[in-house]
């Protein structure tokens, strides 16, 4: 499904970062950078034209074959894998999962394979369409089973030092309304 939707002509998420990726790196000195579940590569793009050293990864081909085309000459290691068993090599200082959205057995694998990846005092960083949203928000996945919520996702970052884990309103302009997400922000010890 995921091949064919990233085959249309159009950027399905746009071309620039998550709205939520731009505030928490800007403070941040660029390292290593891991992108899990990159779709298009608008993240892994920003991130390595602000200097990170970046690898993507995604299971869509497609997606991958869209972000290389759009990434030019911004260097970025694409691969194409599978996040549920796909291990990272070397240790990252910034992991993020935007909008991965599994049953919860593949998130938690995904979310383990991630967060080993995480370099001695790396950030971890995660936004997911939250369960409310299904009721009260926006857009995102309809099916409960797949959305984040602090009691699917605190399980999956222990070890982590918490930064944040919880809802954020997020305006959607062209809807003219409001979806919720969950925000992770972990750090490693």
């Amino acid at each position: 499904m995921w091949n064919d939707r990233y085959a249309a002509s159009e950027l399905i998420w746009g071309k620039g970062p998550n709205r939520f990726l731009p505030p928490l790196v800007e403070r941040m000195a660029p390292g290593r950078a891991l992108d899990v579940a990159s779709g298009e590569g608008r993240n892994a793009i920003w991130l390595a034209q602000q200097g990170w050293k970046v690898t993507a990864v995604d299971f869509s081909a497609t997606g991958i074959d869209k972000a290389r085309t759009l990434a030019g000459d911004t260097d970025v290691d694409w691969v194409v894998g599978d996040v549920t068993s796909h291990e990272p090599d070397g240790a990252f200082d910034l992991v993020v999962v935007f909008y991965l959205h599994l049953l919860p057995s593949d998130l938690a694998n995904a979310f383990a394979l991630a967060t080993a990846a995480l370099a001695p005092g790396g950030t971890f960083f995660g936004v997911g369409h939250a369960l409310a949203n299904l009721a009260d928000g926006y857009g995102g996945p309809q099916y409960p089973e797949v959305l984040w919520s602090e009691e699917l996702i605190a399980p999956l970052i222990d070890g982590l030092t918490v930064v944040e884990l919880g809802e954020r309103l997020r305006p959607v302009p062209d809807a003219d309304a409001t979806a919720i997400d969950l925000v992770v922000h972990a750090t490693a010890p």
